[in-house]
C-alpha cells in the first residue's frame, strides 16, 4: 500500500473510530435531532447573520437542502429568522434559548471527547502541527479546486 493510500485509509479509520467511540453518547445526550441539525445549530451560533447561502456553503449542501434543515429548526423552536432593517431581501438566522441549550449540551459533549483524545494531542509538537494544519490547508484547497472543476452541485465560494 502506497503512502497516500495508507494516509487516507487513516484519515477514514480514525473519522469512523471517532464517530463510532462518539455515536452513543451523542444519540443519548441529543436524541430528538439529527447531526445535520446539530451541525447547523452549532454554524448558527459560531457565524454571524447566518443565511441559507451560507449554511449551504459551509455543508457542501444546495441552498434548498440548507433551507428544508433551517425550516426544521424554525419548526422546533431552535432557531428563529430574521431581517436586518437596511436588508429586508435577506433572511437570516439565530438561535433561541431552546437552541442555544441544544448547542450548549453539543459543545460540552465535544470538550468531553478532546479530553478523552488529549493525551495523544498532548505529545504533538508545534513543527508536526505546523506540517499537519499545512497540509490539511493545501489538500482543501485541492479539493476546493477540484470540486469546481467538476461542476458538483454545491455552493462552496472560490
Amino acid at each position: 500500500m502506497n503512502k497516500e493510500d495508507r494516509l487516507l485509509i487513516g484519515f477514514r479509520d480514525i473519522y469512523n473510530k471517532t464517530i463510532c467511540l462518539n455515536k452513543s453518547e451523542m444519540e443519548a445526550r441529543l436524541k430528538s435531532y439529527k447531526p445535520s441539525e446539530v451541525h447547523c445549530i452549532e454554524y448558527i451560533e459560531k457565524n454571524a447573520d447566518a443565511n441559507v447561502t451560507k449554511l449551504a456553503e459551509s455543508f457542501y449542501m444546495t441552498r434548498g437542502a440548507a433551507s428544508k434543515i433551517t425550516q426544521k429548526l424554525i419548526g422546533k423552536g431552535l432557531i428563529e429568522s430574521y431581517q436586518k432593517p437596511e436588508n429586508k431581501k435577506e433572511i437570516y438566522f439565530r438561535l433561541t434559548e431552546q437552541g442555544k441549550a441544544i448547542n450548549k449540551i453539543h459543545d460540552d459533549l465535544h470538550k468531553k471527547f478532546q479530553e478523552r483524545d488529549k493525551v495523544v494531542f498532548d505529545q504533538i509538537t508545534e513543527e508536526q502541527w505546523k506540517n499537519m494544519l499545512d497540509f490539511v490547508e493545501k489538500y482543501n484547497k485541492h479539493l476546493d479546486a477540484e470540486i469546481k472543476k467538476s461542476g458538483a452541485d454545491v455552493n462552496k465560494p472560490e
